[in-house]
C-alpha cells in the first residue's frame, strides 16, 4: 500500500528557514533510509510542513521510518536553533492516508510535486521549499 504522509510545525511554526535547513532534512532522510529502508516516490518540504508519498515494503515499516526521521530531525533542529526543552517542533504524530487507486496516486504525486511551485511563487522569484522534482529534473535517477 502507498501512503500520502504529512506533518507540520506546531502552531504552524516554520521548520525550514534557509536552504541549509532543507539540505539538513534531506541528509536526515538519507541517514534514515540507511537504517530503515523505504521507497520514497515523491516528497515536498515547505517552510512549515512537508509531504511524502511512501511505499513501505511490509507492515510497520511506515511507522518505524517516520519515527526515526522525525525524532532525528527534531533533535537536530532543536539543537541547531538552541531551543532544546522548549516543547514540540511538530504539531503531533504524522498523518498518513492510503492511496488505493491508480488515478488517485497520480493526483497525489502531482499535488505533492507541485506544492513548492504553487506556494508563494511570483514571477521570477524561486519557489519556496524543496521537492523531489528537483532531483528528477537533473536526471538523477535515485533520490538519495
Amino acid at each position: 500500500m502507498i501512503y500520502h504522509v504529512i506533518n507540520r510545525g506546531v502552531g504552524r511554526q516554520q521548520l525550514f528557514f534557509q536552504d541549509g535547513d532543507y539540505e539538513a532534512f534531506e541528509r536526515v532522510i538519507a541517514e534514515t533510509l540507511e537504517k530503515r529502508p523505504m521507497r520514497i516516490l515523491s516528497y515536498c518540504l515547505m517552510p512549515n510542513h512537508w509531504h511524502f508519498v511512501l511505499w513501505p515494503e511490509k507492515e510497520g515499516d511506515l511507522g518505524r521510518f517516520m519515527q526515526r526521521l522525525t525524532v532525528t530531525h527534531v533533535t537536530r533542529w532543536q539543537k541547531n536553533y538552541h531551543c532544546v526543552g522548549f516543547g514540540h517542533a511538530y504539531q503531533g504524530r504524522f498523518k498518513s492516508f492510503p492511496v488505493q487507486a491508480d488515478n488517485y496516486f497520480y493526483q497525489v504525486v502531482r499535488y505533492v510535486e507541485r506544492n513548492a511551485l504553487r506556494a508563494n511563487h511570483q514571477g521570477d522569484e524561486p519557489p519556496k521549499g524543496h521537492a523531489s522534482f528537483r532531483h528528477s529534473s537533473r536526471n538523477v535517477t535515485r533520490l538519495f
